[in-house]
């Protein structure tokens, strides 16, 4: 009689316990994912500045033709952010005199061949800032505190990313 009062009761520990330690997982797996795909696009929004400001005036003064292009720069962001999605990876590149260009990754690869930093704005102490925004969308998202709603069906965090240096050369 008594082993016959105690069905059942595995089934119902495992759904207070399991289902919660699930979830923990699943969420802890989806956290590391967005902390990487943050990590990844702050290194290579680093790599990218200092790529661009070593390239400032003294670098295109006399023989030297080592100016370069918001693709070229992009290009060295997307080998330093392997990984990183080149359709979402929103970039926006500030010189000094405050005229920013803002594209997507892929699209400033391929359609920004100007020179960048423009003139007048690519003297030496200057400062350069690239930022990034990168959409990180999970499911999990909805069910994290102070997230809010999901957007369009599923959860969407914006990863920010921001580097500010000066031109060196």
């Amino acid at each position: 009689m008594r082993k016959r009062s105690r069905r059942g009761n595995t089934l119902l520990e495992f759904t207070l316990v399991g289902i919660p330690m699930i979830f923990v997982i699943i969420s802890t797996f989806e956290l590391a994912r967005g902390m990487w795909l943050y990590h990844t696009a702050a290194y290579a929004i680093k790599a990218g500045t200092r790529y661009a400001v070593v390239h400032g005036q003294d670098c295109t003064l006399g023989s030297n033709n080592c100016s370069v292009s918001i693709g070229q720069i992009a290009t060295v962001i997307q080998s330093a952010g392997t990984g990183l999605p080149s359709d979402s990876l929103t970039l926006t590149f500030t010189p000094a005199n405050g005229s920013a260009t803002t594209c997507k990754l892929s699209d400033c690869i391929t359609s920004y061949t100007s020179m960048w930093p423009p003139a007048g704005a690519n003297a030496v102490g200057l400062k350069l800032k690239i930022s990034a925004v990168l959409p990180f969308q999970s499911l999990i998202i909805m069910f994290w505190p102070g997230a809010g709603k999901p957007v369009n069906g599923t959860g969407t965090l914006n990863l920010t990313a921001d580097s500010i240096e000066s031109i060196l050369y």
